[in-house]
């Protein structure tokens, strides 16, 4: 039987899935805007699966690919800008598709 996935995980946690000391997590949070943890009622941070992703994302860009900081934050801002925009187009085809749908049954 698989164990459950964790919905949220300690900042100790992360940095050991990583290999890294808790201190550049908190430093990729200042550098990388997008990286928000939330903090629980003791203050301490805690990371969703999403987080996690997302902090890969980043390692992978400036660790495995040597991106500097600068150029990580401006790919993963142009990564998103791209993904808004391909919601706001399937947003509006299925518009669309809905108002063909009615017009289909209405005939």
């Amino acid at each position: 039987m698989q164990t459950p996935r964790k919905l949220y995980y300690t900042i100790k946690e992360v940095a050991e899935r990583f290999g890294v000391k808790t201190s550049k997590l908190r430093f990729y949070e200042q550098e990388f805007p997008s990286l928000k943890p939330k903090k629980n009622s003791a203050g301490d941070r805690v990371y969703t699966q999403e987080d996690i992703d997302h902090l890969g994302e980043i390692f992978e860009l400036v660790e495995g690919k040597g991106l500097k900081l600068p150029a990580a934050r401006a790919f993963l801002k142009q990564k998103n800008s791209r993904l808004d925009e391909t919601r706001q187009h399937i947003q509006k085809l299925e518009n669309l598709k809905a108002f063909l749908i009615q017009m289909r049954d209405e005939l």
